[in-house]
């Protein structure tokens, strides 16, 4: 069932260092053997990842791409629109990112702005934005009937949390370039986001492309459960067996290398 109530998603979890580091492990090592499964088989997979600013969304980035061959995953950091990009619609710059075959893209912030900061601070007229939940709907559902398999995760920290952390960007010298004004700018509009954000959650979570919201005041517990979540949809109906080598291939290897391979 989609998430209504980001209250719901307020638990301080508290994984334990060591378990953290087994299951992370654990986890990044089958996104490996799906990503493998990606490439051998042609498939093509997004992580849309949005949330609160401060809430982990580099951090989860980070530990998602650790083991991965970046040559087939790519990394977008959404931002502002250019001035090309904002003389079309919308969703053209994201058609531009899609993934191909045997490629992975993680999105950090999504098309879902047309109904978040666009909205919230006014740069789209309430008729263009509202629109946009089903625009948001088909554009999913036509990169679903495409064979892209789609998650999408949203990190949610309580207010008090946020405070540390933008506290810590500010004292910690080499955090300094993570944050800016527009923290704080988007921080005094935490209400009119929270209206946004459940409105999204009711509006563009259906059955094949639900929102999953991670409670994310223990950054430990909120990579791992979204990197569970990830690999849950990125694997599923996948076959992860290891592929017979091709016979020519060996026919061939074994004549190059002087020896028979079992």
């Amino acid at each position: 069932m989609s998430p209504h109530s980001l209250a719901d998603f307020e638990t301080d979890h508290d994984l334990p260092r060591d378990q953290y580091e087994t299951r992370l492990e654990a986890l990044q090592h089958r996104l490996e053997l799906i990503q493998a499964a990606y490439i051998a088989q042609g498939l093509k997979g997004i992580v849309a990842i949005e949330g609160w600013d401060a809430a982990g969304k580099g951090g989860l980035v980070t530990r998602m791409n650790a083991t991965l061959d970046p040559r087939y995953c790519k990394v977008w950091p959404i931002s502002a629109p250019s001035r090309e990009e904002a003389a079309r619609h919308y969703l053209w710059r994201f058609w531009q990112r899609l993934p191909g075959n045997r490629e992975i893209a993680v999105f950090d912030r999504t098309w879902y702005g047309r109904v978040l900061v666009e909205r919230v601070d006014g740069f789209t007229p309430e008729p263009r934005w509202r629109a946009a939940y089903d625009e948001i709907n088909a554009f999913e559902a036509q990169l679903q009937a495409d064979g892209v398999r789609l998650v999408k995760i949203f990190l949610h920290i309580t207010q008090e949390e946020q405070n540390k952390r933008l506290e810590e960007r500010i004292r910690t010298p080499w955090k300094r370039w993570k944050t800016g004004k527009d923290d704080y700018h988007n921080r005094s509009m935490r209400s009119a986001y929270v209206t946004a954000y459940e409105e999204m959650f009711r509006r563009c979570s259906p059955p094949t492309a639900p929102w999953h919201v991670v409670a994310a005041n223990d950054k430990k517990w909120a990579r791992v459960r979204s990197l569970e979540l990830i690999c849950e949809t990125l694997g599923a109906g996948v076959d992860l067996r290891w592929p017979e080598p091709d016979a020519d291939l060996v026919a061939i290897a074994e004549q190059a290398l002087g020896k028979t391979l079992d």
